[in-house]
């Protein structure tokens, strides 16, 4: 009898941390609009710095 007592504690806890499931978060709120700068134009120059950001090979990558 003591064992039904507390699995039913335990059933009660599980059921009490786990059981419904979250609110649903709706499309807007995981979603953020930002205005992106021109890519054209003066800020269009080469830099060397930023040159891994555009152009990637795998075998360099894995260093062959």
């Amino acid at each position: 009898m003591n064992k039904e007592l507390t699995t039913d504690a335990d059933t009660a806890a599980r059921h009490a941390r786990f059981g419904k499931l979250p609110e649903r978060i709706r499309f807007e709120d995981m979603t953020e609009e930002t205005e992106a700068a021109p890519s054209s134009g003066g800020n269009a120059s080469y830099s060397e710095e930023n040159s891994w950001k555009y152009y990637s090979c795998l075998a360099l990558d894995l260093g062959l």
